[in-house]
């Protein structure tokens, strides 16, 4: 096989030029690989700047809309040449930095005789492709948002990253024959019914997997990410169908899950003895502080090192920290379980569990935000080393941006980080009233499941929050996982409303309702201050500055005229007396 030949089998993802100059040359081009000799790529002109790969996918047969406008899609082996001759120059790893080597497995230095193992050796640079490199640099960059890192892909699309919906849908169907076929149905009527909701859930799954649009990340695999929207799916109208039932019947349904649940569980006082050094104590006088070192622990530290991962920002963070310890001193008097020591609630709680959770979230984004996100075929990397490397960084992003949130800039950003703030406490508080309510112990494994289950949403719905915040133009609705998201999290809140309407309903201390009162006041009152009465009173002043130099302008074009009609006239005056004391 010759280099046309290997080139020509492998994915490419090229600009559809448009105009008949192109498409001469494209004719030229495809004329001169059936002769077996490869064509010079077309020069990029002025006119084809607009039209620039702003985003690579490993869609081989679809047709994509480009970022910037232009139609993209699968092309030839003379675009995957120029890719690998001048690509590597155009695209850095760094967000505005300049180009640095890959250290993730991609670019491993090529064996002695500048050759990898199995590859062909690659032609030279063509003339006049570092004039083509700076232009395809300067169309990235305008497509691409100055918080987004630029990423080269040298565009393998092997057995691991095609769809498979034929491979499945036969997989599917052979199952589906076997237990019509050959399989004897039971007579049990409660395990044929849990057997077919576990099978009807299976068949929605294979077919969300194979055939749910792909969201905005694509690692490990899209198919990881739309299992997991199918999930939010299945989840969701699971709590639709507990919101409408009756509390009897929506408890008791929990026993078709687990027989063990549909008890009611004591909940735990975390705040009896509060005393860090407990002297009555002679055999541990530090009791109470190792009473609280429980797994809940890490699992505050893990939780908030990936929330930080989420939300991506420092101050946000810490904001929903210290106003979720508000939230439990505010509704002690409603969950038990809210009852902790002071320094339970800020010392190891805020300071260490999360503060330190967050201290190394972000120091996990300091290093992904630095990382080059250069990729390359495993097969085409020469080194065991780097192949090893390869394969682990298939577990962390493709691509980055960085979340520069801005609440203040204006309102509706401002309103935006608030509510995501509301809705972040709201899901808090939903785990805690969901086992209160539906009388689930804290270590039951549904608890975990829904813990595990936010975890992988969660990341992909403020990605798409923030895409909707940051670039409306582009993104024009709100993407699926999170509207997905938030009506999970509005759910559970009406089924903990209707299932014990009683305790959330319990009178709140009136020196809390004063605190909370205030605390909403100025809220109010900074919004209003910054959003409105600032605004209103920059603008009135830009609006006399101009007046008063339009004034000032207008006065001074008047005083010249006086200053230049007066010297005419004493000018044409003297000018004639002159003229009649020559005549005389």
């Amino acid at each position: 096989m010759t280099d046309v030949g290997r080139s020509s089998s492998s994915f490419v993802v090229t600009i559809r030029w448009r105009g008949a100059q192109t498409e001469t040359a494209e004719r030229a081009a495809a004329e001169g690989r059936v002769s077996g000799v490869e064509s010079p790529p077309p020069a990029l002109t002025d006119t084809h700047l607009g039209l620039g790969v702003c985003e690579t996918t490993r869609r081989s047969t679809e047709q994509l809309t480009d970022r910037c406008g232009g139609p993209v899609h699968a092309g030839g082996a003379m675009a995957r040449a120029e890719t690998k001759r001048s690509g590597a120059g155009l695209l850095s790893g760094r967000c505005g930095a300049a180009e640095e080597p890959a250290d993730n497995g991609p670019a491993e230095p090529s064996p002695p005789g500048g050759l990898q193992d199995g590859a062909a050796p690659s032609p030279g640079p063509a003339p006049g492709a570092k004039g083509r490199g700076a232009k395809a640099t300067a169309r990235d960059g305008s497509c691409r948002r100055t918080t987004e890192c630029q990423v080269f892909d040298d565009g393998t699309n092997t057995f691991f990253w095609r769809a498979h919906t034929l491979t499945v849908l036969f997989i599917l169907t052979c199952a589906l024959v076997y237990v019509t076929l050959l399989e004897e149905t039971p007579q049990d009527t409660a395990y044929n019914t849990k057997r077919g909701i576990v099978a009807s859930i299976l068949v929605f799954l294979c077919f969300g997997v194979t055939q749910a649009k792909d969201g905005p990340f694509t690692r490990p695999h899209p198919a990881y990410w739309r299992f997991w929207l199918c999930v939010s799916v299945v989840y969701e109208l699971f709590l639709i169908f507990i919101l409408f039932q009756t509390v009897h019947d929506g408890r008791h349904f929990m026993k078709f899950i687990d027989p063990k649940l549909g008890v009611p569980l004591p909940e735990r006082d975390y705040g009896g003895n509060c005393l860090i050094y407990d002297p009555g104590n002679e055999t541990d006088p530090y009791h109470n502080i190792w009473d609280k070192m429980d797994g809940f622990v890490p699992a505050h530290f893990l939780g908030w090192y990936i929330k930080t991962l989420m939300i991506r920002d420092w101050w946000m963070c810490m904001i929903i920290s210290v106003m979720f310890e508000f939230l439990e001193y505010s509704l002690e008097h409603q969950l038990p379980n809210f009852s902790e020591c002071w320094w339970d609630h800020w010392i190891m709680d805020v300071l260490v569990c999360n503060g330190l959770g967050i201290y190394c979230g972000m120091k996990t984004l300091g290093w992904l935000s630095m990382k080059p996100y250069q990729w390359q075929g495993l097969w085409n990397i020469p080194t065991y080393k780097g192949k090893i490397k390869r394969i682990a960084f298939q577990f962390t992003p493709y691509s980055w941006v960085n979340f520069e949130w801005k609440p203040a800039s204006n309102l509706r950003r401002w309103l935006a980080v608030c509510g995501i703030i509301f809705m972040f406490l709201l899901a808090e508080l939903n785990t805690f009233y969901l086992k209160f309510v539906l009388w689930m112990p804290p270590e039951h494994y549904l608890v975990l499941l829904r813990l595990v289950f936010f975890v992988n949403v969660g990341g992909v719905a403020m990605r798409e929050i923030y895409d909707f915040m940051d670039d409306p133009k582009f993104h024009k609705k709100l993407g699926q996982q999170a509207w997905l998201v938030a009506a999970i999290t509005v759910t559970e809140f009406l089924i903990v409303v209707k299932y014990d309407p009683h305790t959330i309903t319990l009178p709140i201390p009136f020196f809390i309702t004063q605190c909370w009162i205030l605390g909403i006041v100025l809220l109010l009152t900074w919004t209003l201050w910054r959003f409105f009465i600032r605004d209103i009173t920059l603008r009135y002043k830009e609006t006399r500055r101009r007046k008063q130099e339009g004034s000032g302008e207008h006065d001074r074009v008047l005083g010249n005229g006086s200053t230049a009609t007066g010297s005419g006239r004493s000018k044409l005056n003297g000018s004639s007396d002159s003229t009649r004391n020559r005549k005389s």
